[in-house]
């Protein structure tokens, strides 16, 4: 009884399979195990050598710093007027704008026709040669302010001259449309000005012309007082709507400071209105003190005071804007300039060898035992049952 029931035990536990059995196998189809791995490192080792050699070579640019330009240092003196004018012209992250310009398509087409990429690349459009490019580029801000560019071709001495490049064009870009920009805002506020200085000289040949027909009429402190508010009110209204008009060439009227900008015109327009028209009684009263001649007077000198205010406004706006004209662009610096690198970049054969051998190895081990084990299914009878199931099931019909 007892010997049977001992042999019966290595009869139930047949089917399962423990780490030796895995060994065994292993042993047994040791060949293969060692043999496949071989075979894909050297077939790798030679298709590694008929892949080109890439070399990168890499530029370290320092931006200009960010800075108020003269124009907003000067804007700035005339409050939120200022403020808003100077969020007009826009003071954007140096790294950020221009990592922008080193991806523009006008820059990427002034070194394709520098290069003659299309005949480097063998690309048969512009556009496919702009791709190529992008894909051999790589231009990135990093959290220290630097911007690098980095250029992968086959070519060693093409990859630091197509880096330089990028950094000659780049400076040519930043100069032209720096100059660019200080130049229209320059000519917006001399015909603004311009103009405030023709309605400033009518103003006042026109309160000269009413003294000299009329004579001095005095003209009591509390009128006065009311002319230099209404005054001030007009040329910040002015003022602001200039400041609008030139908010038009950078934003859209969507923007949150073109809208805060329309609402404060809208709400000193209020102002001005309560000021000069105010309650219904409280203009009949003042009318009924202030004679003809001294409001003809009043009216004059509310116009010339108005101008006044107005010119002085955009003088300093024309004079921020010529000063920025005639400024030199701000300087990009070269920390590290592209240099023909000696080392290629890739392929790395070694990392390519290496890789198909560990891979081919772990898959022939998985592919064996798994041989083993559907072979070993095949050939015991309880299981043998299901694996022909699972085929049927498999098999499309």
């Amino acid at each position: 009884m007892n010997t049977s029931k001992t042999e019966s035990i290595p009869h139930a536990h047949s089917d399962e399979i423990d780490l030796l059995d895995i060994l065994i196998i292993l042993a047994k189809r040791k060949k293969v195990i060692v043999l496949l791995p071989v075979v894909a490192a050297i077939v790798m080792a030679g298709a590694s050598f008929m892949l080109p050699n890439t070399y990168k070579a890499s530029a370290k640019l320092l931006p200009p710093q960010q800075s108020q330009s003269t124009a907003s240092s000067m804007l700035s003196q005339l409050g939120g007027l200022g403020s808003l004018a100077a969020g007009a012209v826009g003071l954007k992250n140096p790294s950020e704008v221009y990592v922008g310009m080193l991806k523009s398509v006008t820059l990427a087409d002034r070194i394709i026709a520098n290069f003659d990429l299309q005949k480097v690349f063998g690309t048969k459009s512009k556009e496919q040669t702009r791709i190529e490019l992008a894909q051999s580029t790589t231009v990135t801000a990093g959290k220290d302010g630097f911007i690098v560019i980095e250029v992968a071709t086959t070519d060693a001495k093409l990859a630091a001259d197509l880096t330089n490049s990028y950094v000659a064009e780049l400076t040519a870009l930043t100069r032209k449309l720096a100059v660019t920009d200080a130049s229209q805002r320059r000519v917006f506020f001399e015909s603004q000005l311009l103009l405030a200085k023709n309605n400033l000289v009518k103003a006042e040949m026109s309160l000269k012309q009413n003294l000299g027909s009329r004579g001095l009429i005095s003209v009591d402190s509390q009128s006065m007082a009311t002319v230099e508010t209404s005054a001030r009110l007009r040329a910040q209204i002015s003022a602001k709507e200039v400041a609008l008009n030139a908010m038009k060439q950078f934003v859209t009227p969507n923007q949150n400071d073109y809208k805060v900008l329309a609402t404060e015109i809208t709400s000193l327009r209020a102002e001005l209105a309560k000021l000069e028209y105010g309650t219904p009684g409280e203009g009949q009263a003042q009318s009924a003190e202030v004679s003809k001649d001294a409001f003809e007077n009043i009216q004059r000198m509310r116009d010339l005071k108005y101008y006044q205010m107005l010119y002085e406004i955009l003088a300093k706006q024309y004079e921020a804007a010529r000063l920025d004209e005639a400024k030199e662009p701000a300087l990009i610096q070269v920390l590290d300039p592209a240099i023909v690198p000696e080392n290629k970049f890739k392929p790395n054969r070694g990392i390519l060898v290496i890789g198909a051998f560990f891979a081919t190895l772990i898959l022939s081990i998985i592919g064996v035992l798994v041989y083993e084990l559907i072979k070993k299914a095949e050939n015991t009878p309880n299981i043998a049952g299901r694996m022909a199931q699972l085929k049927a099931y498999l098999r499309l019909r």
